[in-house]
């Protein structure tokens, strides 16, 4: 519903008099846009007391009544006095610094690395990276020595980087220069001395990415078949490690047969002697066995020998005896026997008695011999 006041009659006009004066403005008035301008101010120059960091940047606080420097590398706001404090950021995420092309760009792009190598010949590398980034603990060193903001990132790496580039890959050949582990080597050599040279400013090199060296046309012909010559050379060294390889794998399989045949002939040599022994073995049983037999055949003939023996030790002891009597009985009987036994000799001879011629007288007869019968 409408109020009935909204149709009440306005109140009259006040009439014309003389003029007033303009009232006057409150004094905090003034002050509030001042102080939001101040804030804001605060705000954007970073004095405001407060500070965001964010996971990419590294915070340094300083303190200009002590002097100190506290690092903050922590994500999320931080709290500072202001005008006693002041709070200041960098970017410590991984940085690119490129060597490419044919002149500067910026203090990140300049132009391409050329080399001289200690052959005196040229290369260049068409497009070189070098990763780096501020390192988080040593922010304070980073605002003393390079200032404030992304001032680190202005000439710190373009001040190192191409000298010591330049001092590395120039000990080498350009031939030596192609070779893969050279150029490994190169780059970790000077990784090391960048660090090295880096690091007191706070700041670190990641990485550097070279790509292949580019050489002159007739060099880069020269180069190339060099390396076809390498690779043929290669394949020669591989057929070699093959056909060793094929020579050992071959004597390794003569050696193996003649272990085989060794091992066969040494089992057949095996089988030979237990069969020799067995055969010998038999033999000195069955000699065993024959001397058995032939010592009880020598005992029983010795046996029978000693029985014969006996046999005629008795009669040749009887016969002795029987001689011994015939003897006694001889000597018993004496010079009859002895007469008999010449009258039996005499009587079986003829005796035929002859005068000798020569000699009318003969004192002697000579027997001339007997033959049976009495003829002479």
């Amino acid at each position: 519903m409408t109020d009935p006041s909204d149709f009440s009659t306005p109140p009259p006009r006040p009439t014309a008099g003389p003029p007033r004066l303009p009232r006057r403005i409150p004094l905090w008035l003034l002050v509030i846009p001042v102080v939001l301008v101040f804030i804001a101010g605060a705000f954007i120059s970073g004095r405001a007391g407060i500070i965001e960091i964010s996971d990419r940047e590294v915070g340094v606080i300083v303190n200009y009544i002590t002097g100190s420097k506290t690092v903050v590398n922590r994500p999320g706001y931080r709290i500072f006095i202001p005008f006693v404090e002041q709070a200041y950021k960098f970017d410590k995420s991984p940085q690119d610094f490129v060597m490419e092309g044919e002149r500067d760009i910026d203090p990140n792009h300049v132009r391409k690395l050329t080399v001289r190598a200690n052959d005196g010949s040229n290369f260049w590398f068409e497009t070189l990276r070098i990763q780096y980034q501020l390192l988080p603990g040593d922010a304070h060193i980073v605002l003393d020595d390079s200032g404030v903001g992304n001032a680190f990132k202005q000439n710190w790496i373009r001040t190192f980087a191409r000298s010591i580039l330049r001092d590395e890959f120039g000990k080498y050949s350009a031939e030596e220069v192609a070779d893969t582990s050279t150029h490994f080597l190169a780059k970790q050599v000077t990784t090391d001395r960048m660090n090295e040279a880096l690091h007191p400013h706070g700041i670190h090199v990641l990485e550097i990415i070279t790509p292949k060296p580019q050489f002159e046309t007739a060099y880069e012909r020269a180069i190339e078949d060099r390396k076809v010559a390498n690779q043929e050379v290669e394949k020669l060294k591989i057929k070699i490690i093959q056909l060793t390889k094929e020579k050992e794998r071959r004597l390794a399989n003569i050696e193996r047969d003649k272990a085989t045949e060794y091992e066969l002939l040494l089992g057949s040599l095996e089988a030979l002697r237990i069969a020799s022994e067995k055969e010998a073995a038999q033999m000195v049983l069955e000699a065993d066995a024959y001397a058995i037999g032939e010592v009880a055949s020598g005992q029983a003939t010795e046996q029978g020998r000693l029985q014969e023996a006996r046999g005629l030790e008795e009669q040749a002891r009887k016969d002795a005896e029987g001689l011994a009597a015939k003897v006694a009985a001889v000597a018993k009987r004496g010079d009859i026997l002895v007469r008999e036994a010449l009258a039996k000799k005499m009587a079986s001879i003829r005796f035929e008695i002859i005068p000798y011629r020569r000699d009318p007288a003969p004192i002697r007869i000579e027997h001339l011999g007997a033959v049976p019968g009495g003829k002479q």
